[in-house]
C-alpha cells in the first residue's frame, strides 16, 4: 500500500511487514485493580499481537505513530500482524500535532482506509501518542478499542494508564477530549534504549510525582537509584520495578477515581503551572520538564498556605534537581504570564486556578474531599517570583 499525503496531514499507510505474526502467549499482566490489563515486562512488545487477539479482537488493526517512533519500532510491530488486515498510520512528532486538526486528518484517513466498528487501534508513541490515538479511538465510530504501547518513559507512567485521551487548542492543553479506558497497556523498558536522554530523563518527573503524592518509601526508593539511572539509562536494573511501581501508584489513584471527581486530581500536582508554562513557550518545553518546575513552585505554594511543613519544598526540588530536571522559571518567562495562563487551565473553577497540593511527602491534602484548592493570584506570584 502506497503513502497517502494530504496538506492537513502527513499520514503514511504501510503494509504489514513481511515476516512472520507473532503467536506466543500472553504474559502475565501487572495486579492491578484496574478494568483493564497493564503489562510491564521486558520483551512484552513481543507479545503484542497475542494481546490484541485476546483484549480486542479485530478483522482490522490501526497502528497508530510518529514518524520518529515508527522508523525504530513499527516493522517490528507490523510484523505480528502479517495475515490481518493492517496499516501503519504516522503523524509528524511532537506536542504541536496534538490538534483537532491533526484529530480529524487521522479519523479521515480511517474512513479512507475503510475501517469501521470491526477495527482495534493500537497507539505506539510517547505522550502525544497516547492522547491523541486515545482520542481518535474515543470518538471514531463513537468508539474503538485502543491499545496502548508507549515507547517514552513519561507515556509508560502517565499518559498510557488512566483513560484520559484529549487534544490541545489554542486556549490551553487537553481542553478537548474524553475518558476512554484502553483495552490494554503494553509497557516493554527495552524500548527506552532507544531514547535520547533528555528525553528519559524527563519522564523521571511523574515517577517523582507519583511518590510525593502517595508513596514515601517509593519516593525513597527513586532518590536511591537515580544515579544508577542517570548513568547507566534504559540499562539500568532498578527501571523495570520502577516504571511497574509508578503505574502501581497511579492505577490505584485511578481505580478510585475514574472520572477526576476527587481524588485522582492529587495526580495534577505540580500541572497547573506546568501546563501555564508549555503554553506560554508552544510546547517547546519537554512535558516532564515543566511538570519538574511545576512540582517545585507547588510544593512552595503548599509551605506558603500552611498546608505542608517546612522542608517538602526542599525535599521536592533536591530531588527535582537530582534528577537533572528543572528547579526555576524558563528565561524569558514571568510570574506575572504564568499566573495570568493559570485562568484558563481546565481545572480552574469560578476564574480562580485550583492546586493539588502535598502536605508531607506521601501525602495530598484532601481540602474536605475536593483535593484541590483555590489559591489567590498574588500568592502564587509570590511564589513564582521566587523561581526566576
Amino acid at each position: 500500500m502506497g503513502t497517502m499525503e494530504t496538506a492537513e496531514a502527513h499520514t503514511a499507510v504501510h503494509a504489514a511487514a513481511h515476516t512472520a505474526a507473532h503467536t506466543s502467549a500472553v504474559p502475565d499482566a501487572l495486579p492491578l485493580t484496574l478494568d483493564y490489563p497493564v503489562f510491564c515486562a521486558v520483551g512484552t512488545r513481543q507479545h503484542l499481537a497475542a494481546i490484541v487477539q485476546q483484549v480486542a479482537p479485530a478483522h482490522r488493526i490501526a497502528v497508530i505513530s510518529d514518524d520518529t517512533v515508527a522508523a525504530v519500532h513499527a516493522p517490528q510491530v507490523m510484523a505480528q500482524f502479517e495475515g490481518s488486515t493492517a496499516s501503519l498510520f504516522t503523524i509528524p512528532p511532537g506536542e504541536q500535532e496534538k490538534t483537532r486538526e491533526r484529530w480529524a486528518s487521522l479519523t479521515d484517513a480511517l474512513m479512507a482506509w475503510g475501517a469501521g466498528r470491526d477495527t482495534t487501534i493500537v497507539a505506539l508513541g510517547g505522550g502525544v501518542i497516547c492522547d491523541l490515538s486515545g482520542f481518535v479511538a474515543a470518538t471514531y465510530m463513537r468508539g474503538l478499542p485502543v491499545v496502548q504501547v508507549p515507547t517514552t518513559l513519561l507515556a509508560m507512567v502517565d499518559a498510557s494508564v488512566g483513560g484520559k485521551t484529549a487534544v490541545d487548542t489554542p486556549a490551553g492543553k487537553n481542553l478537548v477530549g474524553a475518558f476512554h479506558n484502553p483495552a490494554a497497556v503494553v509497557i516493554d523498558p527495552e524500548v527506552l534504549t532507544s531514547l535520547p536522554p533528555a528525553i528519559l530523563r524527563s519522564g523521571l518527573a511523574e515517577m517523582i510525582k507519583h511518590g510525593v503524592i502517595a508513596d514515601v518509601a517509593y519516593f525513597d526508593r527513586l532518590l536511591q537509584a537515580l544515579p544508577s539511572l542517570l548513568a547507566r539509562g534504559a540499562q539500568a536494573p532498578e527501571f523495570g520495578a520502577l516504571i511497574a511501581g509508578s503505574v502501581r501508584i497511579k492505577a490505584a489513584v485511578v481505580a478510585e477515581d475514574s472520572r477526576e471527581g476527587g481524588l485522582r486530581q492529587i495526580l495534577n500536582f505540580g500541572h497547573t503551572i506546568a501546563h501555564a508554562v508549555e503554553k506560554l513557550l508552544h510546547y517547546d518545553m519537554l512535558h516532564g520538564d515543566a511538570v519538574a518546575m511545576g512540582m517545585v513552585a507547588e510544593a512552595r505554594l503548599a509551605e506558603r498556605l500552611g498546608m505542608a511543613g517546612p522542608g517538602l519544598a526542599a525535599a521536592v526540588e533536591d530531588a527535582v534537581r537530582r534528577a537533572g530536571l528543572p528547579t526555576r522559571l524558563p528565561v524569558g518567562v514571568s510570574a506575572a504570564s504564568v499566573v495570568a495562563e493559570t485562568l484558563g487551565d481546565k481545572k480552574a473553577r469560578a476564574g480562580a486556578a485550583r492546586y493539588a497540593l502535598p502536605r508531607a511527602l506521601g501525602e495530598m491534602d484532601p481540602a474536605d474531599g475536593r483535593w484541590s484548592v483555590p489559591v489567590a493570584d498574588p500568592i502564587v506570584m509570590e511564589v513564582l517570583a521566587g523561581l526566576l
